[in-house]
């Protein structure tokens, strides 16, 4: 039985769980289901950081240059909204 985890408020409190996990999964201690287990969980993080640097560059791709050089922010939309 997979036990879900709660999804992380921000993308260094998911980075910094899939670094433990990635410590957990280098230690040779672990039994093959809770191996596989903490693998699932890193999948599911690695997903969510995925996402929020996806987010992070539409959002900078979205600063413009004006033709004097001025930079201005347009607002960023997500694609599912």
């Amino acid at each position: 039985m997979t036990r879900k985890t709660a999804k992380p408020q921000t993308f260094e409190d998911a980075a910094g769980q899939l670094e433990k996990i990635v410590q957990e999964l280098d230690s040779d201690g672990l039994p093959l289901e809770k191996a596989m287990e903490k693998f699932e969980e890193g999948i599911r993080l690695s997903k969510f950081c995925s996402e929020k640097l996806d987010e992070t560059e539409k959002k900078i791709m979205i600063l413009l240059r004006d033709p004097e050089g001025n930079i201005s922010e347009k607002p960023f939309l997500p694609e599912d909204e």
